[in-house]
């Protein structure tokens, strides 16, 4: 199993433990749709929430070095995006994830 796929098993279970072991300690998270940067515990914290409901999760790419994931988001306010996102790695775990997202309309 690759690490992206590690990693979103471990946000949809709400696996505290694992995303712990799969980020890196100096893990960013960079959110070009509002220049907002978080850290590991950010993250984490966030992912155990009921906020995120991420569903037709693609893995485009990924290798020793780089992944990117395309995904679409429900968020707990009801706002929903398509999110493309890019994973680097370090030492066989994530040390960064960008991503830029595209809101969809309610309709």
């Amino acid at each position: 199993m690759s690490i992206i796929e590690k990693l979103g098993q471990a946000i949809d279970q709400k696996n505290e433990s694992a995303m712990n072991d799969l980020l890196h300690d100096d893990y960013k998270f960079t959110m070009h749709s509002n220049g907002a940067v978080l850290t590991k515990q950010d993250v984490i914290g966030w992912a155990m929430s009921d906020d995120i409901n991420r569903e037709r999760v693609r893995i485009i790419y990924e290798n020793d070095e780089i992944g990117i994931e395309h995904a679409f988001v429900t968020f707990s306010d009801g706002n929903q995006q398509a999110v493309m996102g890019v994973y680097t790695f370090k030492e066989g775990q994530v040390i960064g994830f960008e991503t830029g997202a595209t809101n969809i309309s309610k309709e």
